[in-house]
């Protein structure tokens, strides 16, 4: 018997983990593609806070010093 002859069982063991890899390697790209569309909006979202608080703060100021 020579090293390249494969039982049935190995080979369907080999298909299962190939199945399993191709699998794994899918989820994989469906969780990077979710990363980078996040990634794409992450400074839309910290612009809007951080024009919110200044628009908060400016609003507080103007109470503050013109008594409005």
């Amino acid at each position: 018997m020579s090293m390249n002859d494969m039982t049935e069982a190995e080979s369907k063991k080999l298909d299962a983990e190939i199945a399993n890899l191709n699998a794994l390697s899918a989820k994989l790209a469906a969780e990077t593609a979710k990363i980078n569309s996040e990634n794409r909006w992450y400074p839309l979202v910290i612009g809007t806070g951080l024009a919110g608080v200044l628009l908060t703060a400016g609003i507080a100021m103007a109470k503050l010093f013109f008594g409005a």
